[in-house]
Order: structure tokens, then C-alpha cells, then sequence
């Protein structure tokens, strides 16, 4: 995807200087290599900036807060899901509660992602 923009570069560079609590725990799961492949946090892909990154393998992982049970962002994270498997990347939502919560079967949904 070629369609990034300025705005969309500068968006991931202030999302990355500004993560949530949940987006902060799991970068601390992915980060390093932790779980064998790099990952990038607020890495911009086509328009959108997306919580997390594994381009070798094209898996997006989005920490999704209450904010994304409402109606309208749902629609919204349905398009910038749909955009991402057109450009060919697996995406993966996981909730906030379940990065504070559980974040051992975080973890293992990830491990059956990256490893099938």
C-alpha cells in the first residue's frame, strides 16, 4: 500500500509518543522479539495506523477499548478490517480487559496466530 500520507505518519509517531495503558502492556508482550518475530507499534499501513505490526508475516493486532463497542466504530474498524485482508494482512482484535486480565491467553492467541 502506497497511499500513506504525511498526516498518517505524523498520526503514528504521536500515537507511538502517547500509548494507552492496554496498547503499553502488550508492546510489552511483542516488543524484542519476545515471541520470535519484530513487531512494530502505531505502524502506518495504506491510510490507516494500526496498533501493531508484523510485517514478515502481515499480522495486525488492535487493542480495541470500550470505545469500539459503540455502533459507529464498529462500522469503521469493519472497513479498516476489509482494507487490511484486500492489502493481504490477517488482522487480530483483541479487548482491553483481556490484555489486563488475560494476558496469558493473549499470549496463546497470538502463539496460534504466528504459529498454526
Amino acid at each position: 500500500m502506497t497511499d500513506q500520507t504525511p498526516t498518517t505518519i505524523q498520526r503514528a509517531r504521536v500515537s507511538r509518543r502517547n500509548p494507552t495503558n492496554a496498547e503499553g502492556r502488550m508492546w510489552s508482550l511483542l516488543r524484542d522479539r519476545r515471541l520470535r518475530y519484530k513487531f512494530r507499534r502505531q505502524h502506518p499501513i495504506g491510510k490507516y495506523v494500526v496498533d501493531f505490526a508484523c510485517p514478515a508475516i502481515q499480522l495486525v493486532i488492535e487493542v480495541d477499548g470500550p470505545s469500539h463497542d459503540a455502533e459507529a466504530q464498529r462500522v469503521f474498524d469493519e472497513a479498516r478490517t476489509e482494507y487490511h485482508q484486500q492489502a493481504g494482512w490477517r488482522v487480530m482484535r483483541v479487548p482491553n480487559d483481556h490484555v489486563y486480565q488475560s494476558p496469558g491467553e493473549v499470549e496463546a492467541a497470538i502463539w496460534s496466530v504466528l504459529e498454526p
